[in-house]
């Protein structure tokens, strides 16, 4: 079949369209027709290769996935054939005290679809049946796959890790990322204030429109001023990170007293310094965060089908366009999700 696939880490130009191995379901597994993959910061990190870190090459890359169950092999969880899905990007054992107790990430096997184990960007998948979910019926592929890890992210870091309550400030950066715009709205469903950075006046607009309650332009005004200006000299309670160099240290200072930054990513680098003083000074807290457990996906989705929660899809392009996907993330020139299509 055919599908994308990274032999060695480098520019676009080593995303190769070619011919891939066909996808073969174990017990306990289902064979998906893909539809849609979304294009994340990973797939862009899986490319380019990450200092200190290996990735299992060559890989298929593709964490999101939306598409059709094409083949049941073993019974159980009431899946047919034809069913609409959406894939849980997350995978883990099931069957250990993390994973038994809704902490899927602490799994000492966990892994994500295009990370650590071949994902998305081909024809057909074989997954484990408890990564399924069904697509709801009045929503695209190309839309059920932009939910998955962006959504669950955001809603890990905010609702598990920060434990976001209602009437707190939370200080979103990048609102117009993939990522950003779920924890727009997730925060503003879990009753927060929400500030975000934007780079420019456009996704600016389009961020207040998601929810934010006020939008920074980064580009021409200094975040950090702009948020003790809009709290009165208090700082904001939970600081959303997955910028990383640039904003890191200005983040910090932007929280108030007993405040939480919670981070995921590092899109501007990783090497960070921390003024150890205003950590104890102020009572701060730094929590790390990867993705989230599939019954968090579960919940998520009851708040999806209630439509308090939307996918937000900058564009869709034909998956033998994915170079072209890559670029658009790396310049930044999308307000929410690329989706990769195939019919």
């Amino acid at each position: 079949m055919r599908g994308v696939i990274v032999r060695e880490h480098g520019g676009i130009e080593k995303l190769e369209i070619t011919e891939v191995p066909e996808a073969v379901a174990r017990p306990g597994e289902v064979i998906v027709r893909v539809r849609a993959v979304a294009l994340n910061h990973l797939d862009v990190w899986v490319r380019r290769g990450v200092p200190g870190h290996k990735f299992p090459l060559p890989i298929i890359p593709g964490s999101e996935i939306s598409g059709v169950v094409e083949t049941v092999t073993s019974p159980g969880g009431g899946w047919s054939a034809g069913d609409e899905v959406i894939v849980a990007p997350g995978f883990s054992c099931g069957l250990c005290a993390a994973c038994l107790s809704g902490n899927d990430p602490l799994c000492r096997n966990y892994g994500i679809y295009g990370e650590t184990a071949d994902g998305g960007c081909r024809e057909r998948i074989a997954v484990p049946i408890r990564n399924l979910l069904r697509k709801p019926s009045q929503m695209s592929f190309a839309e059920a796959a932009a939910l998955p890890l962006d959504m669950l992210t955001a809603w890990h870091m905010l609702v598990a890790r920060a434990q976001l309550r209602p009437g707190e400030t939370v200080l979103v950066h990048a609102g117009g990322s993939g990522i950003g715009t779920a924890a727009i709205q997730v925060a503003k469903l879990w009753g927060g204030t929400v500030y975000a950075t934007a780079g420019s006046a456009e996704k600016a607009a389009r961020a207040r429109a998601l929810g934010a309650d006020a939008v920074i332009e980064y580009r021409t005004t200094d975040f950090l001023a702009e948020v003790r200006s809009l709290t009165s000299k208090r700082g904001v309670d939970i600081v959303f990170e997955h910028v990383g160099a640039d904003t890191f240290d200005r983040s910090l200072r932007a929280l108030t007293k007993g405040g939480r930054l919670v981070t995921c990513g590092a899109t501007t680098g990783a090497d960070v310094t921390i003024n150890l003083r205003l950590v104890f000074f102020k009572l701060l807290s730094i929590l790390g965060s990867t993705m989230g457990s599939i019954a968090e996906l579960h919940e998520i989705m009851k708040h999806v089908e209630a439509g308090r929660l939307r996918p937000v899809v900058d564009r869709v392009l034909p998956l033998g366009e994915i170079a072209a996907g890559h670029r658009i993330l790396e310049a930044r020139e999308a307000f929410g999700k690329v989706v990769l299509e195939q019919r």
